[in-house]
This record gives structure tokens, C-alpha cells and sequence, in this order.
């Protein structure tokens, strides 16, 4: 099976988000008719209509640079939020999965290995960045040498009367520095949140290219993962988080991703300790990397804003 062509696809159809958010962005800064009207000369009226509307587009602007309570990251643990990036901000995030199980041999042999910290990992290292107010790309490569490239779009943003926000999803994974056994995915973050105390989850994806290698003939080459996950503020700056993933339909060989963790948030940054019954953490690993052990790990995360 060529690799090539499910590739090929999730790239014209991030190009086509990115197309479709550069448009949005050259309306949204598009004169108004009565701007245009009065800047030809039209009557005084119209010209201090127009300036309340951009003193609002200014304070929307504004507000993606606070600090969300509700949904203070981009992930969490592993899945996506739906947390936007300022336009033309970004932000980095570090991750990292040790290696060695936790159930492994004795506690006694545990504690000298420091719960895991003495052995090898899994490191990733991710970059985002805001195109527009509501789309965001970035790449992710963990030390497996696997590359991620990914691509958000915001469709719908919470409001107080409704707080759900619905986001796209598009994403690519090569291993080998992305040269071979491409992954394409498409998927969606639906969120609800509960005022500045937290926020659920779900996101449902179809990721491409998981039986790999071919494990078991003429079976599903793709599989339909489902996110549900949760963050919930237990002090000021301290949080909960959980996150599952179940294969409802396709290939689903191995068991299901869980992860939990506890994280600080702190100005800029987000510090999670997290426990994951796998060391992957891009959209193909999820499905594939569950196992019946343990693994610590941790997520640090950075705004530039």
C-alpha cells in the first residue's frame, strides 16, 4: 500500500484549513461599508459607528492572551484541547516518557532506579503557532525519531451562555525524521466547561495507517479512536487531569490508552507529572504504544506571550 497518497491527502486538507483561516482573516480586517462610506466623504454618523466595533476586536484580540483557568494547555496529557494561540504567538512544550515500567521487579529495585528516572525516555519536543486568531499549526518530534505536523482551527468559541467550543483537527506522522510509514489523522475537540474550575473532552479522531507493520493480514489499515478526558482545578493553581482513549471501530490490537497526572500552573508555564500505561504520545502511538504496565513522565509547557 502506498504510504504516499493517505499522506498527500491530509496535507491538501490542512493547506485547505490554512487557505480557509487566511480568508477569514483578510474579511475580518476588510473595511466595513460605513468605514469605506466615510472615508469617501459620507456623513460624520457613520464614522464613530465604526469605532466601537474595532475597539472590540481589539479586546478579543487581547483576551486570548490571559491566562485560561478553565484550560490552561493545549493537551492534556497526550490529547488535544481546544485552547487557541494568540494570532501570530506561539509556544513550545517538552515531553517526556520514561522509559522503564513501573511494575518491573521489586520496590526495592524501583526506588534505586528513582521510580524510573535513572533509565532512558522518550522525549518530544513541540513548537506551535497562531496563523489567525483561530488557527494554529506546529510540529512535534519525539526522540524515535517520529514527526508530527498538525494543524487546529477553531470553529466554534464558548460563550457564558453556552461554554462549548468545537475545534478541527488535521495532523501527519512519518517516522524515520518523517521519510517513511506515513499516519495522516483528522479528528475534532469538542470541550464544555465549568466556569473557571475545569473543562471535559471529547475527541474523536480516524488515524490512518496503524496497522504497522502488518500484523495481521487483510485486517483495518486505520483505526476510530475516541478521546474523553478532563481537567479539574483543585486549588488556585493545582490540577487533576485524566484522559482515556478507546478504539471503537478499525484496528485495535494491544490495550486501551490511559493516562493521569497532576500539574502546576505557574505564570507561562504548565508543569504536569503524569502516569501513562505507554511512552507514545502522537496520534498513531496512542492507538498502537498501550501496554499493561505503567510509565512516568512529565509535560512541561511554555506560552510566548
Amino acid at each position: 500500500m502506498d504510504q504516499r497518497r493517505p499522506c498527500l491527502a491530509a496535507w491538501t486538507l490542512l493547506a485547505l484549513m490554512m487557505a480557509l483561516a487566511s480568508v477569514q482573516a483578510q474579511t475580518a480586517d476588510a473595511p466595513l461599508p460605513e468605514e469605506a462610506t466615510a472615508a469617501a466623504g459620507g456623513t460624520e454618523a457613520q464614522t464613530p459607528a465604526s469605532e466601537p466595533a474595532a475597539a472590540t476586536t481589539e479586546d478579543e484580540e487581547a483576551d486570548d492572551t490571559e491566562i485560561d483557568e478553565a484550560e490552561p494547555d493545549f493537551t492534556v496529557v497526550n490529547l488535544p484541547t481546544a485552547l487557541p494561540v494568540p494570532r501570530f504567538k506561539s509556544a513550545f512544550r517538552v515531553t517526556h516518557r520514561f522509559a522503564r515500567p513501573l511494575g518491573a521487579g521489586s520496590f526495592g529495585d524501583l526506588a534505586d532506579d528513582l521510580f524510573g528516572f535513572d533509565n532512558g525516555a522518550q522525549i518530544g519536543l513541540e513548537y506551535r503557532f497562531g496563523v489567525t486568531r483561530d488557527a494554529q499549526i506546529g510540529i512535534y518530534r519525539t526522540s524515535d525519531k517520529t514527526i508530527q505536523f498538525f494543524g487546529q482551527y477553531l470553529a466554534r468559541r464558548p460563550t457564558e451562555t453556552l461554554p462549548v467550543a468545537v475545534a478541527v483537527l488535521l495532523s501527519a506522522e512519518g517516522i524515520d525524521n518523517f521519510r517513511d510509514e506515513y499516519s495522516p489523522s483528522v479528528g475534532a475537540v469538542i470541550s464544555y466547561r465549568f466556569g473557571s474550575r475545569g473543562a471535559v473532552y471529547a475527541q474523536p479522531m480516524w488515524v490512518g495507517n496503524t496497522n504497522l507493520p502488518v500484523e495481521i493480514v487483510d485486517a483495518d489499515d486505520s483505526t476510530f479512536l475516541l478521546g474523553l478526558s478532563g481537567r479539574v482545578r483543585v486549588v488556585e493553581t493545582v490540577y487533576l487531569v485524566l484522559e482515556f482513549a478507546p478504539r471503537v471501530a478499525g484496528y485495535r490490537e494491544g490495550d486501551e490508552h490511559v493516562s493521569f497526572a497532576i500539574e502546576k500552573l505557574v505564570g507561562g508555564h504548565v508543569f504536569q507529572l503524569n502516569f501513562s500505561n505507554g511512552i507514545g504520545s502522537t496520534r498513531r502511538q496512542l492507538v498502537r504504544d498501550a501496554t499493561e504496565d505503567w510509565f512516568i513522565g512529565f509535560n512541561i509547557a511554555r506560552k510566548f506571550w
